[in-house]
């Protein structure tokens, strides 16, 4: 009978399950087998046949594509500055937020209120402001310096993207780190303070290690977001000027999409994107847990 019951509430969990992981299956996974499939094809994307080429995509990406190699380094340099720009201002926001008494929940609704907003209309708000407001602000005020080519000129693109990503990306973080610091013991921090610890003391060597799976989370979904960006680029710098701000997801799309519709060679790269992006997050994953249990 315990069996016949255990059955039951298998059969129960799997209906309620089953939805979900069709979807699933439908929509993701399938698409990702599909994916490696056709990166060992010359497929276009539009022909119904195609040959097994292997991996030839590969080879050649990685080998032979300049313009591919150039957006893994400039996507390697954009994710560097974010994961750490990031979650810095995410962390400060959140501690300045935290320390307030009153007021708190109308700046956690102000930060957080980008995120709401899809990152191609941010795009073209940030382009307008680059192009239009800060020109026009410099030349009726001292501030001169705001004149400038912020997307056209390769020097100052990059960092024009970075203020988009971080305009848009650091509220939800500090959403993250504003619950990690609400379960702080208050106790730890009154213990620190009477033992003559300074604000500062008390929260590198009290809060953060408190908060360290917090900053696991935080680092992990910085790295997945920056290394998939496309949406920042597409929308304010299409990728220039020249290719300046190329990253790895605009070139794929422009492989399969724009120019050549070399679809199986797309799905090469795609492919590659993703080994980069798991390895990495293997990497940090395992690098921060055991940075959880020491602290």
């Amino acid at each position: 009978m315990s069996f016949i019951r255990n059955g039951k509430k298998t059969l129960i969990l799997l209906a309620f399950v089953f939805p979900a992981l069709l979807f699933y299956s439908v929509f993701v996974l399938a698409p990702s087998i599909g994916g490696v499939w056709y990166s060992l094809t010359d497929w276009n994307g539009l022909n119904p046949t195609y040959e097994m080429v292997g991996f030839s995509n590969y080879i050649e990406a990685l080998s032979e594509d300049r313009f591919f190699l150039d957006s893994i380094g400039f996507t390697l340099k954009y994710v560097v500055f974010m994961v750490i720009l990031s979650n810095f201002f995410a962390i400060l926001l959140a501690v300045l937020i935290e320390s307030r008494k009153r007021s708190k929940v109308w700046f956690r609704t102000i930060f957080f209120m980008p995120n709401m907003i899809s990152l191609i209309i941010g795009g073209f708000m940030w382009m307008f402001i680059f192009t239009k407001v800060l020109p026009y602000i410099a030349e009726h005020t001292v501030f001169k310096f705001l004149d400038q080519s912020w997307i056209g000129d390769p020097r100052l693109s990059f960092f024009a993207l970075l203020i988009l990503s971080l305009w848009s990306g650091v509220g939800y973080l500090m959403v993250i780190y504003i619950a990690a610091l609400q379960g702080v013991p208050q106790q730890l921090k009154e213990a620190a303070a009477i033992d003559g610890a300074s604000a500062l003391q008390t929260f590198r060597n009290v809060t953060l290690p408190m908060i360290y799976p917090a900053l696991t989370i935080g680092l992990f979904v910085t790295l997945n977001n920056s290394f998939k960006v496309f949406e920042a680029v597409f929308a304010l710098t299409g990728g220039g000027p020249g290719r300046a701000t190329q990253v790895i997801a605009l070139n794929i799309f422009e492989e399969a999409f724009s120019q050549s519709n070399r679809y199986g060679y797309a799905s090469a790269k795609a492919m590659i994107l993703f080994l980069i992006v798991f390895i990495i997050t293997i990497v940090q994953l395992w690098i921060m847990k055991r940075r959880e249990v020491e602290a």
